[in-house]
This record gives structure tokens, sequence and C-alpha cells, in this order.
């Protein structure tokens, strides 16, 4: 018996974590590579009669409105860019818990977490969220337990994703719950995806979340969190955020108790731990990955820092 998902697109949304998605569940069942829905069958929904507009200006059309959400076995909401406001409209709303009292169970990528946390959704419940977005969630939602260290989170009939390529492991882990683990590999090695990864794998960056209060201080933490590889200068940070490198190097050490370039050392060592322990790049790999110039130097500061050479971190 097919798979019905029903998809829900909200303005801005994320094109990455649609397509994603949806191409997983073509190619699971079409043998041919002929773009059919076979084994899962799929309708694009949207309150707009023309349509929605992706997050990079690509122009979707729908297949329907928002109705009957019992005859579907997911319904997946997918978001995208917060910046441009609350795209949680009165119908999208209403059909959302229409959906819910029907026992359907609600997909939320990328930010379409957000949309089913503000539609009070998701109350009580572990939600997985890009940790980009980390902090405005755990702010604006504190009914929600947000979680940013994995891919995505299976919680009863409610099932949040940080989008982009990881929607297709989240649509692989579907496609094998039905149909078995052969046709969710097949799915993502004709998408030159790999081995399928699993919920509680590691999304690629680690989270500070939550750590200062003071404004100017976020946002260079998510600077150096999205620089990492690359690190930045302290100055060009101070710059980026318009403030001098010495008011920087103050509020640094007033909300958070270290000088910016040692905090930006050790968030480098701890992402650096973290790839050590869930995932399986040799040493060298993970401090090229976290801006070392070479494994020797990584390798000392992390004896200084952790007290054992990074080696014993390493996923068996």
């Amino acid at each position: 018996m097919a798979l019905k998902f029903g998809f829900v697109l909200l303005p801005h949304f994320t094109l990455t974590a649609f397509s994603s998605f949806v191409d997983a569940l073509r190619l699971a069942g079409d043998e041919s590579d002929k773009s059919r829905s076979v084994d899962c069958h799929w309708t694009i929904m949207t309150s707009r009669t023309d349509g929605v507009v992706a997050s990079c200006n690509a122009h979707i059309a729908r297949d329907s409105g928002l109705k009957n959400p019992q005859q579907y076995d997911y319904i997946v909401v997918c978001g995208g860019l917060l910046h441009r406001g609350d795209v949680l409209s009165d119908d999208v709303r209403a059909f959302l818990h229409q959906a819910d009292r029907a026992g359907v169970t609600l997909i939320g990528l990328c930010t379409g977490a957000f949309v089913l946390a503000r539609a009070g959704l998701l109350n009580g419940r572990r939600c997985c969220i890009s940790w980009f977005h980390y902090q405005e969630l755990e702010e604006e939602q504190t009914g929600v337990i947000p979680v940013a260290d994995q891919l995505f989170v299976v919680d009863g009939n409610r099932i949040t994703c940080a989008g982009g390529v990881a929607s297709a492991d989240l649509a692989a882990w579907i496609i094998e719950k039905h149909f078995g683990r052969a046709r969710a590999q097949k799915s993502l090695h004709i998408m030159a995806a790999g081995q399928a990864r699993r919920p509680n794998d590691p999304q690629s960056h680690p989270v500070t979340g939550g750590l200062s209060i003071h404004d100017r201080v976020r946002r260079a933490t998510m600077l150096m969190e999205q620089n990492l590889a690359t690190p930045l200068t302290i100055a060009e940070i101070a710059k980026r955020i318009n403030i001098s490198r010495r008011q920087l190097g103050r509020v640094f050490i007033k909300e958070l108790n270290h000088p910016p370039q040692l905090f930006y050392r050790n968030l480098r060592l701890e992402f650096a731990r973290h790839l050590l322990a869930h995932s399986k790049r040799s040493v060298t790999s993970v401090a090229m990955e976290c801006g070392f110039a070479d494994a020797a130097h990584f390798s000392r500061l992390f004896k200084k820092v952790y007290g054992h050479s990074p080696s014993l971190h390493l996923r068996s």
C-alpha cells in the first residue's frame, strides 16, 4: 500500500530540504527513473492559488489547497527564512490542528519546526532544529525542548529535522520503516548520498546556545560558529558587528569569562571533540575541518585542554 505525503510549502521555504525529501521518496519506488510516484504519493499544498515561492525565488505550483489531512500518512511542513515574518497563517494553523486531531504524523523540515511550535503542536516535545536557529527557538518557545546535535528527532507522531540534505536521511528512515532498508539505500545511492545516516547522527556544527544575553557577544559567537574551518580574526569579527576589538574583548570577559581569542579556540576544540566522537574522520582531517594548521599543533592544544590525546576520542 502506497504511503501518502502532504507537503505544506510555506512562503520562502528552503528548496533543498523539500527536494531532498521528495526525491528520496520518488527514487525509492521508481525502478526505471521515470519520475513517478510509485510506492509513495505526494501532494503539494498551499493556501495560495498561485503557488508558493521558495527562498531561492523558485516558484512552485500547488496540487491543491489545504484540505482533508486525514487522507495522508504524513503531513510535511517545509519552512525557510525566518526574517521575512511569521508565515503561520490562520488557515495553516487550522489545517495542522485538524491533522493532529486525525492522528496524522506531523513533520517539520528546516524551520517548519518553528511553525509546528508556534501552532502549539510541540509543547513538551523534543524538537530538532539547526544549530544556526537553536537560540532563537530556545528563547521563543519555552515549552519546547530544542535539540541541535542530531539530524532529526522522532518524538511520537511528531518528527522534526534540521533540514538541508538531512531531509534525505529522514525520508530514507521513513522508507526503511515501511519498505525495508534496501529501498532506502537505493534512493540515497542514486542521489550519490552514500549510506543513510541515523536520527542521532550529529549535525555538522555544534551549538554554544544561550551562553550570553549580550547581543553583540551572541552575534560574535555566531560568526565564530559559522567560520570554524577558516577562522576569522578577532578584528574582523569586531568590524562585522560594529564594535571595537577592545570593546569586544571587554564584553567577552564580562559575559563569558574568556577573551574572544580563547573562546574561539575552545569552540573549535569542542567541535573537534564532537567530530572525533561522532564521525569516522582521522585526527588530521578533523584538525583541518576545525581550522588548525597541522595535526601536531592541534594534538598539543587538545591534550592541554582535555588532558589526553585526540586519538582517544576516535569513533570505532
